[in-house]
Order: structure tokens, then C-alpha cells, then sequence
């Protein structure tokens, strides 16, 4: 009697454990790197996976969609199967420090345009400052292409190019 009583509780316990197996995981599903991705790296589609995290864990900055990955660089090594936070990407650099800048400012009916050099680096959006070589005035320009950007002043630039 007491072995039955034994096989039953153990049975029970058993049951149990292959009930809360059997259930989905719960948590958050995160974008992780199919495989290593070296520093530099611009990360593609095909680079990404996704894994499911424990709601449990530290989620902050960590990136959930591969929108926010995909045409990044990394900034570290990127592990494979690790979370991957949003601070451990920017935007590619297609403007580098000293580089020629050729700068723009469009206005209804004109565009002026200046050639510069870098002070700063900068990827597709980000603000950089660019030294206008002939009145050494420095201007801040937002980019817009490899070695491309667009003046946020025109005063820079024309004052800067005034030879007349």
C-alpha cells in the first residue's frame, strides 16, 4: 500500500513537471545575430534571428525589431545567439574626419553650394561641423550622402564664398 501510495505521489509530480514543459515560454522576442558580426560591420537581413527572452531579464535598449539593426554598423563584436542593445549600433560613417565635404543649402528658386572640410564624422542624418577653408568659419550641416551634406545656415556659406 505504501509503494502504491509512493508510485502515485511520484506520478503526480511527474505529471506536473511535463504539464509546465508542454506550455509556451513566456517572455520577449528579441533580434539576435544569426552569427558573429565583427566590429565595422554593416548588418544585413540575413545577419539577424530572433530568440525569445525571459520577461524576467533586464530588457532596456534592447532591440526587438530588425528595422532597427538592419543598414547599422556595429559598434563591438557582436556575439551570436546575444542580445544585441541599441547602443552596440550607429549609423554607418560616410563623412570622416578631414574628408572634403561638398555642402548645400536649397531655398525656393536657388541652391548654394560650398566645398569644406570635415571637423567631424557623421552618418545619413547626424549633424556634423564642417571648416569652410576660405574664411575658416565653421559650419553645421546635417548629411545627407557620402561626402555630401546640407548647410542648416546659408549666411555660412555665402558669406564664406563671397569673392565678387
Amino acid at each position: 500500500m505504501k509503494t502504491i501510495a509512493s508510485l502515485i505521489v511520484a506520478f503526480a509530480a511527474f505529471a506536473a513537471t511535463q504539464s509546465l514543459a508542454d506550455e509556451p515560454q513566456s517572455g520577449v522576442r528579441v533580434v539576435v545575430p544569426a552569427h558573429d558580426i565583427a566590429r565595422g560591420e554593416v548588418i544585413a537581413d540575413a545577419d539577424l534571428s530572433y530568440q525569445m527572452v525571459p520577461a524576467s531579464h533586464s530588457l532596456e535598449g534592447v532591440v526587438t525589431s530588425p528595422d532597427d539593426l538592419t543598414g547599422r554598423e556595429a559598434r563591438r563584436l557582436l556575439r551570436s545567439g546575444e542580445v544585441v542593445r541599441a547602443d552596440d549600433v550607429k549609423k554607418p560613417v560616410l563623412i570622416t574626419k578631414g574628408s572634403t565635404v561638398t555642402m548645400s543649402f536649397e531655398a525656393p528658386g536657388i541652391t548654394l553650394t560650398a566645398v569644406g572640410k570635415a571637423v567631424t564624422e557623421g552618418g545619413l542624418g547626424e549633424s556634423i561641423v564642417v571648416l569652410n577653408p576660405v574664411s575658416y568659419r565653421q559650419v553645421t550641416a546635417t548629411v545627407t550622402g557620402q561626402g555630401q551634406a546640407k548647410a542648416n545656415d546659408a549666411s555660412a556659406i555665402i558669406t564664406a564664398d563671397k569673392k565678387l
